[in-house]
């Protein structure tokens, strides 16, 4: 019988999980310099027509039918064979329509790429990035969602994954700097945010997003979904004021990007563990996320890595953190497993293994898949394109109307 009550409930987060795409548009399109606004913000928003292509035609089928054990599903629902308007999704007991659970799923899958775009903002032409993002998907994303929540060998071997830490967060951050590697440093690098308004309305968009990303992955209504709710909010707010802390006594002025990438920091960390933890630990891992990814962000400065909006430090980073902060606050009596603190040592081993192997992987085959782009068509734009911004060479537009500022 469909739940009437889960199906609005699963209806709803989907949602809020599609808003987080135009939201991340809005969060680098701020964070972007003035000439490559709209650059940054439609590499965001293609993902939303060309991943939704994907997923209905071979996506959802790799990821979540057949190769129980394994790497990679099967084709066996490709263009969504089989899977009626009325057939039930049975991981919740039967309570809404297998669509839903379909769609839910593809909202994950059309912003995970999207978070890569920030790094190398005014570095990639659009057509390679078309490219990069059909084949990432394929052999990054879609294997990682089967090993891990598809019934694949992470998830036989007992790896644990609230929400994506391991399949969004830590495969996009380090896909994200191997990209960083393989373009190399911008001209220039002085370019300040255009709009740090829109920098926090992509923000706002984010974090209310993030409910439908955290809760929702309970994929049910009850306690498990009411604790990642509010575990997502806490670890966000101590994250944000932990960051603005920091970064205020460094620089003795109170910065709003800092607050703000603060609060996008505690979100991803927090991301793999919601479901997973009671709420001490997620004002733990909220504190540990402000510091971490703060360092994170200062390391990649001095190294001198080009991550023009800090996706690595944030994203791939929190992402790793959150999953290893996992296996170490994990409670039985929260969701049925334990951590490193109840003494699970073997459950901690796993959560470290999986991330560094999904970080070890999405960096090295993003390297590759760049080389092997660059054969079909150059990913770097020329220098021209670059110093008039793509904003204007490569799609013939400019986000403002400059005889109007």
């Amino acid at each position: 019988m469909l739940d009437t009550g889960s199906t609005t409930f699963m209806i709803l987060c989907t949602s809020l999980v599609m808003l987080m795409t135009p939201g991340l548009a809005f969060f680098y399109g701020g964070l972007a310099g003035k000439r490559n606004i709209l650059g940054v913000m439609m590499q965001t928003f293609v993902s939303l027509g060309i991943t939704t292509i994907m997923w209905v035609t071979i996506g959802y089928s790799l990821c979540f039918s057949g190769g129980e054990g394994g790497i990679i599903g099967n084709l066996d629902f490709a263009f969504l064979n089989g899977v009626g308007f009325d057939t039930m999704y049975a991981g919740a007991g039967n309570k809404y329509p297998n669509f839903i659970f379909i769609a839910y799923q593809m909202m994950f899958a059309i912003i995970t790429p999207a978070l890569i775009t920030g790094a190398f903002v005014n570095r990639v032409t659009f057509k390679a990035y078309l490219f990069f993002l059909v084949v990432w998907q394929l052999f990054v994303y879609y294997p990682f969602v089967h090993m891990i929540w598809g019934g694949g060998i992470l998830q036989e071997w007992g790896v644990l994954d609230f929400a994506g830490g391991v399949v969004v967060h830590a495969t996009a951050g380090f896909a994200a700097l191997a990209s960083v590697f393989y373009v190399g440093k911008r001209r220039d690098r002085q370019s300040p945010p255009n709009s740090i308004p829109l920098v926090a309305i992509g923000t706002g968009l984010l974090w209310f997003g993030w409910y439908g990303f955290n809760a929702g992955s309970e994929l049910d209504v009850n306690n498990i979904t009411t604790l990642a709710f509010l575990n997502t909010d806490v670890a966000a707010s101590f994250a944000a004021i932990t960051w603005l802390i920091i970064e205020w006594s460094r620089e003795g002025k109170p910065k709003f990007v800092g607050l703000l990438t603060g609060a996008v920091a505690g979100l991803a960390t927090i991301t793999p563990a919601a479901g997973f933890v009671p709420l001490w630990a997620a004002m733990l891992i909220g504190i540990l996320a402000g510091a971490l990814c703060y360092l994170a962000v200062q390391l990649k400065n001095k190294w001198g890595w080009d991550d023009a909006l800090d996706v690595w430090g944030v994203h791939g980073m929190g992402g790793v953190f959150g999953t290893i902060l996992l296996g170490v606050f994990a409670s039985s009596s929260i969701n049925g497993q334990s951590g490193l603190l109840e003494g699970d040592g073997a459950f901690f081993f796993k959560e470290v293994v999986a991330v560094l192997i999904s970080a070890t992987y999405a960096f090295i085959f993003t390297y590759l898949m760049l080389t092997i782009i660059n054969f079909i068509t150059p990913v770097k734009v020329k220098m021209k394109d670059e110093d008039d911004g793509l904003d204007a060479s490569l799609h013939g537009e400019r986000a403002y109307d400059d005889g109007a500022l």
